[in-house]
């Protein structure tokens, strides 16, 4: 009888170390996935500007993995350049909009390097998010449809109740977009913000 119990208590002691070795494995399959879809490439950059500029840093991941995947070569079919996706016309806004020795000094082709890219996209989100009160959301929306767009859905009930904050939005796109935003944003918090130490 002692023996059949010490058997069982092996064969028990065995399964649930198997079990937990699983478990480990799924976790560690788990982190390296999300570590893979949401990687922290640039991470210096990203928490620099996000300080400099005083933006959520898993705002500037989110707005990153949605525009470029973190490409830096991304180019769309209508003129946005690089990680963050800056268009000619915006660079030409911000330029007069943030005068500063440093800034005259570059022109458009510079925004391929990704430290430059990060520095005016954060810098332009800064804007867009005090342009608006604080508002997210519509900052966001401004960075992707404009900021004459946003201010007549602002200005129209169908789309603002209080002239700050879209209930809807119009642009298939846009609204297809802030929400993209949002739900990258959450994922980089929600993975990373506890963590201690993150990976470069």
């Amino acid at each position: 009888m002692g023996k059949k119990i010490l058997r069982f208590c092996v064969c028990i002691v065995l399964i649930s170390a198997v079990l937990v070795g699983a478990s480990f494995g799924m976790k560690t399959l788990n982190e390296k996935y999300t570590e893979a879809s949401f990687p922290l490439k640039y991470q210096k950059e990203v928490e620099a500007a996000a300080e400099r500029y005083g933006v959520d840093k898993y705002l500037v991941y989110g707005v990153i993995k949605t525009e470029s995947n973190f490409d830096p070569d991304a180019r769309s079919h209508v003129g946005a350049t690089g990680l963050m996706q800056l268009m000619p016309e915006t660079f030409e806004w911000i330029q007069t909009y943030y005068v500063d020795e440093t800034y005259d000094k570059y022109k458009f082709e510079d925004l391929s390097d990704p430290v430059l890219n990060i520095d005016y996209g954060t810098n332009i989100l800064s804007i867009l998010i005090d342009m608006y009160d604080g508002e997210e959301d519509t900052a966001v929306c401004a960075y992707n449809a404009g900021i004459g767009n946003v201010n007549l859905w602002l200005e129209d009930s169908r789309y603002s109740d209080d002239g700050k904050t879209l209930k809807e939005v119009p642009f298939p796109e846009t609204d297809n977009y802030r929400h993209m935003v949002a739900q990258n944003k959450s994922c980089y918090k929600a993975y990373y913000s506890d963590k201690e130490n993150i990976k470069k």
